[in-house]
């Protein structure tokens, strides 16, 4: 948790702020600080209207905050775009995942890569072998990743046969090519069907076993139950609570504003 100014502790890999986000007057996050800890998986939950998809692209870098601070291990990331946040460890997925349709699987895990040689059209002429050698590397980890999320028997295919939950999955490994530090997962469970929904819970949970931190936005309270130990409300723009998932459930704020609205 952050303290009463917005300050995080040492442990703390993602720290947000004050934060606000203003559309010509209207106030669709309000004043929202939190911390994210370092191995946690938290879940950021509200209703409709509630102002946590706006929280969330705020912190993935999609969009910049009115006013208040994001910073990513300790880095103050507040003006940076999406691209830059990458190189400080924050990857994200997206509710509708945008792979590209007509590249096969490992290629499109291979775009993931970062800083590579080869990106030079220069090194390529002047430092063949170094591109050659990492290109090797980045294929043998994309084919790894590809199995780590269960798709090895379509990974020559295109994306485009994948089913909603297997393009959710695509987008785990397409993350994980970055090796960040920091996941943000925009609705993972959205257009899922049960037997993959398992899949990717068990694959989330062996990702955050190897110390990676991640926040959370999804609908599926079932789901957020089973894998965050925290979970933050979000109402009317604002944090209307935060605590357990028992705690939360229980909490006759929260029922009012999933009941009441919220927006």
């Amino acid at each position: 948790m952050t303290d009463e100014n917005g300050r995080a502790g040492p442990d703390h890999v993602l720290t947000v702020s004050h934060a606000a986000k203003n559309y010509g007057g209207l106030l669709a996050v309000n004043d929202v600080s939190f911390a994210l800890k370092k191995g946690e998986i938290l879940g950021l939950i509200g209703p409709n209207g509630a102002g946590k998809t706006t929280m969330f692209d705020l912190v993935a870098g999609s969009q910049k905050p009115t006013s208040g601070s994001i910073a990513i291990h300790g880095r103050e990331v507040s003006g940076q775009n999406a691209w830059r946040r990458i190189g400080h460890g924050l990857g994200r997925t997206f509710q509708i995942p945008r792979p590209f349709p007509e590249l096969s699987l490992i290629d499109n895990v291979m775009l993931a890569r970062q800083s590579q040689t080869g990106e030079g059209v220069i090194a390529n002429f002047l430092m063949p072998k170094k591109v050659a050698a990492e290109e090797r590397r980045a294929r043998e980890k994309a084919r790894e990743l590809i199995a780590f999320v269960m798709l090895s028997h379509l990974e020559n295919e295109p994306a485009k046969v994948l089913s909603g939950g297997q393009r959710k999955l695509l987008e785990l490994a397409r993350v994980l090519m970055a090796d960040p530090s920091i996941m943000l997962l925009d609705e993972p469970a959205a257009g899922v069907n049960a037997t993959l929904l398992e899949v990717i819970i068990d694959r989330i949970r062996e990702i955050n076993a190897r110390g990676i931190s991640f926040l959370l936005i999804e609908h599926n309270i079932d789901m957020v139950s089973r894998l965050c130990g925290r979970v933050l409300v979000m109402a009317s723009g604002a944090l209307l609570c935060e605590g357990t998932p028992d705690e939360i459930s229980r909490d006759p704020r929260v029922i009012e504003a999933y009941l009441g609205g919220g927006a």
